[in-house]
Parts: C-alpha cells; sequence; structure tokens
C-alpha cells in the first residue's frame, strides 16, 4: 500500500528492538521508545527492514535529503532464521534540512509482511514483501496476509496518536544517530513539532 502524504494525514510508526534470533513465533509490543546506542551497533532483522524502506520503499518517492523509515511492528516469527517473518505497518518519511527545522516532502504508508533472511555470517537481508494492496484491495489483502494477527493490525493501523508518537520516536532517533543540527520537523500546513531528546540519558 502507498500512500502519498504532502499533509499530516495517516503518518508514522514505532521503531522497536527485535531479537531477530530468538527462536520462535512472538508477539511485538508497542513501545514509545527509540533503541538504545547498544541495539544500534548490534544488526538485526529490523536494521535490514530499515535499509530496504530507505533504499527500496523511500526511492518510489520524491526524494530529498534524508530519509527516515519507520515501523510499527506487530509480530515476529523468528523460528527459521533462513525465512524470518516480520508481520508491520511500515512508513517511510522523505525530509530536506531548513535552519533548524526538518521539512516533510514526501512518505506514506506500507502496512504487510517481510522476509528476512539471516545468512552463516549473521548478516540480514530482506529477501521478499508481501505488502497489503490499495482501495478495494486493502481489506481482503489486509486479513490474507496478517491472518490471525488481523485485528492487532486493525487497532495500530487506526491509532492516529499512537502513530505520530512513535513517528517523532523515530525521527528522534534518527536525529541523533546522525548528529543532525535540527530540533523540529514539520509538515505542510502543520505547526513544527519539537525533536524529543529522547537519547540524553540513555547508557551502555
Amino acid at each position: 500500500m502507498k500512500t502519498i502524504r504532502t499533509t499530516l494525514c495517516g503518518i508514522a510508526a514505532i521503531t522497536m528492538i527485535v531479537s531477530c534470533g530468538t527462536r520462535g513465533n512472538k508477539k511485538a509490543t508497542s513501545e514509545p521508545a527509540a533503541e538504545t546506542k547498544a541495539a544500534e551497533e548490534t544488526e538485526t532483522c529490523l536494521t535490514a527492514i530499515d535499509e530496504y524502506l530507505t533504499k527500496v520503499i523511500g526511492s518510489q518517492y520524491a526524494p530529498d535529503e534524508i530519509c527516515i523509515p519507520s515501523k510499527r511492528v506487530i509480530a515476529v516469527d523468528e523460528s527459521n532464521p533462513q525465512d524470518i517473518q516480520v508481520w508491520g505497518d511500515f512508513w517511510v518519511d522523505n525530509f530536506k534540512v531548513s535552519g533548524d527545522t526538518l521539512v516533510s516532502v514526501s512518505g506514506g504508508s506500507h502496512p504487510g509482511k517481510m522476509l528476512v533472511k539471516q545468512d552463516s555470517e549473521g548478516h540480514f537481508a530482506v529477501t521478499s514483501f508481501e505488502a497489503v494492496g490499495d482501495g478495494s484491495t486493502f481489506l481482503p489483502t489486509a486479513k490474507e496476509i496478517f491472518g490471525e494477527r488481523f485485528e492487532e493490525f486493525q487497532k495500530v493501523n487506526s491509532d492516529q496518536t499512537g502513530r505520530e508518537e512513535a513517528r517523532k520516536n523515530a525521527i528522534a532517533a534518527y536525529v541523533y544517530k546522525h548528529n543532525l543540527p535540527v530540533k523540529v520537523y514539520k509538515d505542510y500546513g502543520w505547526p513544527a513539532v519539537e525533536i524529543p531528546k529522547v537519547y540524553a540519558t540513555t547508557e551502555n
């Protein structure tokens, strides 16, 4: 599903820590916090998903200086490291830097299921993405892809407040990681939003 956004409608997602190495089928929880520094330095299946969102999905939109991927993970099945399944509401945001502001240029939502493979050296890569369809195909494809997780997906997908909070955390994590000299981000037609200093008290 590709939702073009030039105004603030249906934006955001969450950045979460998933081990991508623990066997079993587990449900991921939505934590309104960014990744720790230690997690940033550890490659996980979510690292591969961020790369896929940036390079493959982000390139489908009007490009600019910065592409920030974000995600709200519904569930993860890591029972097979050659075929890790990650269900989620995935997002991309493209920004330009203007003074101390990240100005939104384009972006959108891509819910679905990512398949991720881990090689013998421990590196992860997305091998395929089964995306929820647009328009009249949205509900039937979402039900097919999410299966027993469909109700949880509906809750996450309809939680606008949660999306915005999660998106803010993802932006804050990116700003910290890349040491960007920005203080706020802004969507067209909406007031600027302060970027939280989520790493101010984080320690390894």
